[in-house]
């Protein structure tokens, strides 16, 4: 699943840690996901530690398009501040530009003042638009059940589609909006949790389901996720499903190539 070649289209895993505990005591690391589509850099979801995880994995932040936040929880944004400094090489070189919910900007706003002058632009995400990074389109289809405003993402490119599920708890749009060649869901739980609201195995093998992508990829892991092994857990969803499924690792790449033969 490792590609070498910076030009190839791949999605980069800097973390897989879902919950509170699992973020806070970093159990697994909590980066977000770095996009490469079609040669254009996009992070998704900066939460703690993705400065370090994303230098590790040799990823030059100056090369990055756009961050883009799906919700202001702090496992979600944690370091927007930190790689907006570094996609723009501390303001010398002002590029970029950020996609947040409106509560992420307006109310209690996660981007310090001064960062918001060394990018191109700040774009307020919205239920059922869509927006442009160079080549590439994304859509924000359905607000999600979440305390604060989040959106997952559909993304097309030349030749893929992706979709990201972010933080939710279950509700019917989930599986009429998301439809793609590769799906990535953020699952906390293995049973539901009709208090918190996220997304359990039971919740994902519906979605998957419905959606029949030609990959799904599980992350987003809380404590009990990930001692229940989430590596077996979507083996024994791709056997029952009839699906590919995979369970994200720290620093996975995925290479988009793996579609064209699914």
């Amino acid at each position: 699943m490792v590609n070498e070649s910076p030009s190839g289209e791949t999605i980069t895993f800097l973390g897989t840690a879902g919950a509170r505990m699992a973020v806070a005591n970093q159990i697994l690391a909590s980066g977000g996901l770095w996009l490469n589509l079609n040669g254009t850099e996009i992070l998704i979801d900066p939460g703690p530690g993705c400065i370090v995880q994303s230098t590790k994995r040799k990823l030059r932040a100056e090369k990055l398009s756009a961050i883009i936040l799906s919700h202001r929880h702090l496992d979600h944004s944690a370091d927007v501040n930190i790689m907006v400094e570094a996609m723009t090489q501390g303001g010398f070189k002002p590029h970029g530009r950020l996609f947040a919910p409106a509560d992420a900007l307006e109310t209690e706003p996660v981007i310090f003042s001064y960062l918001r002058n060394y990018l191109d632009g700040v774009e307020v995400l919205q239920e059922g638009k869509s927006y442009s990074i160079g080549d590439i389109s994304f859509a924000t289809p359905i607000r999600h059940i979440h305390p604060v405003e989040t959106y997952g993402m559909l993304f097309r490119a030349a030749e893929h589609t992706v979709s990201y599920i972010a933080d939710s708890r279950y509700f019917d749009g989930l599986c009429s909006s998301y439809s793609a060649e590769l799906l990535i869901i953020n699952v906390v739980f293995i049973e539901p949790k009709f208090s918190v609201d996220h997304l359990s195995v039971p919740d994902i093998k519906h979605i998957i389901a419905a959606l029949k992508p030609k990959v799904a990829i599980l992350t987003h892991f809380g404590m009990t996720m990930w001692q229940a092994k989430p590596w077996e857990i979507a083996q024994r969803l791709s056997q029952e499903i009839g699906v590919r499924v995979l369970a994200a690792s720290d620093g996975m790449r995925f290479e988009l190539s793996q579609l064209n033969n699914t």
